[in-house]
């Protein structure tokens, strides 16, 4: 199973520019959670924290029990054996075929034989739906192929925490559902704990347990996906829901002028884009048939439960029932209603 990430008041800059100040969050060990926020607040920063590519000023970030703000450079190469990293553009070697660049980690990390390697890179390949690829180059095969080889490749290590930077980037809607699938089979099949880094607004809603919401340089919220997807908080409600309507802008908050205008086009009929006012909770995809039951699921809506009586009376509602129904989906209905 996965282990638990735990950040707390979390603070980083680049010379007078601050990116992110007071950052706390849980990843609840062995749950698909997902951090999204506009362009440029920082996501990528985050993630790089997480596996110290990058080192915050402020702050804790405690994995399996240790800091890694504070541990030794020993320690840290330790924790980082826990991670499986999937980077925007798959950070393939460009002069390696597919099945050198995911034995890559193999040979530079363990001990294994040639006939062990085959074994865990074919396995990952028949996973990541690569098999009969392994022979290309990355030149030679589409984004969608190499952004599975790079997954392919954090995962032979057999990862307890995988970290996944906009795994949509750069792939039709198609192709991201078909990651985003690869990514609930692995959680179902490992229970890896999975931070994925993204503005996709349909990944949002239909993938992660837990979903967390950066904007001018804060957390502004982070928890279940039942409480995030009935939450009123204008930043949250605004970005899940694609709309004009609310503090985000083209490149910075709006100002009060700005938002009363463009509510008041709105009141007159103008349509502002986006999916407003979804009622209920979209369903979540769910693994593969076959696969695993996710243990993941019961684990969250646990705790949703326990904490009912927390949320504002209509959200409790719309939870309650979501609940009760199971709101469990297959991909196929994952797409935003």
């Amino acid at each position: 199973m996965g282990v638990e990430v735990a950040v707390s008041n979390l603070t980083k800059s680049f010379g007078s520019q601050k990116i992110w100040q007071d950052v706390s969050l849980t990843l609840p060990a062995g749950e698909v959670s997902a951090l999204l926020g506009p362009s440029g607040t920082g996501k990528s920063v985050f993630l790089k924290s997480l596996i110290g590519l990058l080192r915050p000023e402020e702050g804790q970030i405690i994995i399996d029990g240790t800091d890694i703000l504070q541990c030794s450079s020993k320690d840290l190469y330790e924790i980082r054996k826990l991670f499986g990293v999937l980077f925007q553009d798959g950070a393939l070697f460009g002069s390696m075929n597919l099945y050198d660049n995911i034995a890559f980690p193999l040979r530079e990390h363990t001990k294994k034989s040639e006939t062990e390697v085959r074994q865990v890179v074919m396995e990952k390949l028949e996973l990541t739906g690569l098999i009969g690829a392994e022979g290309k180059l990355p030149g030679e095969i589409s984004g969608g192929m190499r952004k599975r080889a790079g997954l392919a490749r954090a995962l032979v290590l057999d990862p307890q925490i995988i970290l996944v930077d906009e795994p949509d980037s750069g792939l039709d809607p198609v192709r991201t559902t078909y990651i985003s699938q690869t990514l609930i089979d692995i959680n179902a099949e490992t229970d890896a704990t999975i931070l994925i880094v993204s503005h996709n607004i349909n990944l949002a809603r239909t993938v992660p347990d837990n979903i967390g919401m950066l904007f001018r340089r804060r957390l502004v919220m982070f928890g279940p996906r039942e409480v995030l997807l009935t939450s009123e908080e204008p930043v949250v409600k605004q970005f899940l829901n694609g709309t004009m309507i609310g503090p985000i802008g083209m490149s910075e908050e709006k100002d009060e002028a700005t938002r009363a205008a463009e509510q008041a086009m709105v009141d007159s009929g103008h349509h502002a884009g986006g999916v407003e006012d979804i009622e209920g909770i979209v369903p979540q995809m769910k693994a593969t048939p076959g696969k695993p039951l996710r243990q993941a699921v019961a684990r969250r809506q646990d705790r949703v439960a326990q904490n009912l009586h927390t949320l504002p009376p209509k959200a409790r509602e719309v939870v309650m029932q979501s609940l009760e129904e199971g709101q469990y989906s297959v991909a196929g209905a994952s797409a935003c209603r």
